[in-house]
């Protein structure tokens, strides 16, 4: 058996590439492409103990978590990864649904050796966790949803339809700044945006491409499991915010009283991007589930009642 590592330049950022013969199960260490057949993911992780994956939404970068990863660091092991297509991950099959990037997450974890793990998912991260709660729940130790939903309502689909419909005909450009008003109270808008040019640049230069983005777009629309998500055995604590435009708290609310003995935390503020914007209240809250159910085995009390907690 064999362990390579060469330098690759991908999209301006420097990574590594793990060229692995015969080894079934790598660690990753920060900075690594992890093959996994079809494509490679860019994955980053940081500390040690039980392992904890925070999977992005729709955008699909691990950076999303920067605020995250250092506090929970002192806690867990935690990784991130660049979903199939974005970031600094290699090119794929074209993503058309959520069960595919749960497919993509379970395979990442065959490859790092992750027999079962806690994973906290954003918004279409928590939708690709409902896939896994339901399809290998052995795989998960806890699942926290944040700002996620169990299936469309109709403001939801018009919602997305619409940015759909402004990036074809307007461009990246319009369809990021139409994202980030959706995303982001105006007040925590109002004093990070000096200028487009600034505030966009990063995100034009992740822009997967047209097809890419479209293929993430129909992922988001087409996930509907209303009608499963009362199978969940896995420990779920659901957070949303009051403002949250894109995943309105009746989304969130939903989700915890269909998952038996799910625990709800709606916070007052924050919007979609809750992560960014309130990032102490949601770390805190986020922590406060996750220390709880270390060490703890899988099982999961039978649901008496949603716990609502301001």
């Amino acid at each position: 058996m064999a362990l390579g590592t060469q330098s690759i330049g991908r999209r301006g950022k420097l990574a590594f590439r793990m060229v692995a013969m015969d080894m079934p199960a790598q660690a990753a260490e920060p900075g690594q492409l992890v093959p996994l057949g079809h494509t490679e993911l860019y994955v980053e992780s940081h500390g040690e103990g039980e392992p904890l994956l925070l999977v992005a939404g729709l955008g699909g970068v691990g950076r999303f978590w920067s605020r995250q990863v250092a506090p929970f660091a002192e806690h867990f092991r935690v990784i991130t990864h660049d979903h199939r297509g974005v970031g600094r991950s290699g090119p794929g099959p074209l993503i058309s649904n959520a069960g595919e990037m749960a497919d993509d997450l379970l395979r990442l974890m065959d490859k790092l050796g992750l027999e079962s793990a806690h994973l906290v998912g954003h918004s279409t991260g928590g939708a690709i966790g409902q896939h896994i709660a339901l399809r290998a729940p052995e795989r998960l130790r806890s699942l926290v949803l944040s700002a996620s939903w169990a299936g469309p309502t109709p403001l939801f689909v018009q919602t997305f339809r619409t940015r759909r419909d402004v990036l074809i005909n307007c461009g990246p450009l319009n369809y990021l700044m139409v994202g980030t008003l959706l995303a982001m109270p105006a007040w925590a808008l109002s004093k990070e945006f000096s200028d487009a040019n600034t505030y966009l640049h990063s995100r034009l230069a992740q822009f997967p491409g047209l097809e890419v983005e479209l293929g993430r777009l129909n992922a988001v629309m087409s996930h509907d499991l209303r009608h499963q998500v009362s199978a969940i055995r896995t420990p779920t604590f659901v957070i949303g915010a009051h403002d949250d435009q894109l995943t309105p708290p009746n989304l969130s609310q939903e989700l915890a009283e269909r998952i038996p003995g799910a625990r709800l935390h709606l916070l007052e503020e924050g919007g979609h991007f809750c992560p960014h914007t309130v990032t102490d209240r949601y770390n805190a809250a986020v922590l406060d589930f996750l220390k709880s159910q270390q060490g703890e085995n899988l099982s999961w009390p039978n649901k008496s009642s949603v716990s609502h907690m301001r």
